[in-house]
């Protein structure tokens, strides 16, 4: 009886071990501030990353505004120009050659995937992926897969943001948003600010191990 209770208190401490050593299997965060650097005024949206084998799960939690109206899109296909919309976005970025993913999701079911180049140069859009979303009452939530081509290689920043509203109560809202001190007068918000980004590693996700697919997307960029 000893010796069964020592082999299974020896497996417990080896699963223990082992645990420690795996990778995080998700990422949350909470956008908190405006654009700049001011708190929101409302539950804040929710973004939680993990691996979703074929690409990167993204799943949105937060509140809907339902404001503006949803675009004349149907809802699980690529809408240009979605960043006139309530929309919720992720950025993506290699910031030693500045190419960037920018993944847009709409509670009402469109999204926009934008490959970019340099600072606000975009290459490739309107891509196809995976996404649904569901609305209950006034919070909706929205699961995306993106695929791993759409990455550039040696992902190592990332920035997300929300947009809202119409007419002067559009509001913008950033995870990592512009510092007061660096606000000058007359400034609008500009999500492509990409000195602000800040760490973020695939690999804390998928495990150190774990090695980007290439893509041909990226080809020539570097």
């Amino acid at each position: 009886m000893r010796v069964a209770l020592g082999l299974q208190l020896l497996t417990l401490i080896h699963i223990l071990l082992s645990c420690e050593s795996l990778p995080f299997t998700k990422m949350e965060y909470a956008i908190l501030n405006t654009w700049d650097s001011n708190s929101v005024d409302h539950d804040p949206i929710r973004i939680v990353f993990s691996d979703g084998k074929a690409g990167l799960k993204m799943e949105v939690f937060g509140p809907f505004f339902n404001d503006p109206a949803a675009p004349p899109g149907e809802p699980g296909l690529t809408f240009p120009g979605l960043w006139n919309y309530e929309v919720v976005e992720s950025f993506f970025l290699d910031s030693r050659t500045e190419n960037y993913l920018e993944v847009e999701l709409c509670p009402h079911g469109q999204h926009l995937i934008l490959l970019l180049s340099g600072v606000g140069n975009a290459f490739l859009q309107q891509l196809p992926m995976m996404f649904t979303t569901t609305i209950t009452g006034d919070m909706w939530k929205g699961e995306a897969l993106i695929p791993w081509t759409y990455f550039p290689p040696n992902v190592n920043k990332m920035n997300s943001y929300t947009i809202h509203g119409s007419g002067e109560a559009r509001t913008y809202e950033a995870l990592y948003p512009i510092p007061k001190e660096d606000i000058v007068e007359g400034q609008k918000p500009n999500f492509h600010r990409l000195e602000y980004f800040q760490n973020f590693s695939l690999q804390n996700i998928m495990g150190e191990d774990w090695v980007q697919p290439e893509s041909d997307l990226w080809k020539g960029k570097a």
